[in-house]
């Protein structure tokens, strides 16, 4: 290779790049599990005329919250999920915001 190309790649700086530490990735806490909360409750259904509760499981975009973020387990998260539908669909829960 000429001596060029190493000037070039001086020039841009891509030595530093590999050596600096990632942004954001420096101080990594342990984030804890989250459980289940109908579990703990020991929920066999999810009743879709409980508005109160399944509101607490829809932000203001109208959206359903992901298991990841809501901390339900995957049986309760589907359970959710079809709960919110049937209620959107008789006019319990909107579908979307204003």
């Amino acid at each position: 290779m000429s001596s060029n190309y190493e000037e070039r790649e001086n020039s841009y700086g891509f030595e530093r790049e590999y050596e600096r530490p990632m942004p954001g990735r420096g101080g990594r806490r342990m984030m804890r599990r989250k459980i289940c909360r109908f579990c703990i409750e020991k929920v066999d259904l999810i009743d879709f005329k409980d508005v109160k509760l399944l509101q607490s499981y829809i932000p203001e975009r109208g959206k359903i919250l992901p298991r990841r973020i809501s901390g339900a387990c995957a049986a309760h998260q589907s359970m959710l999920a079809e709960a919110i539908k049937r209620a959107r669909n008789i006019a319990l829960l909107p579908y979307a915001a204003d």
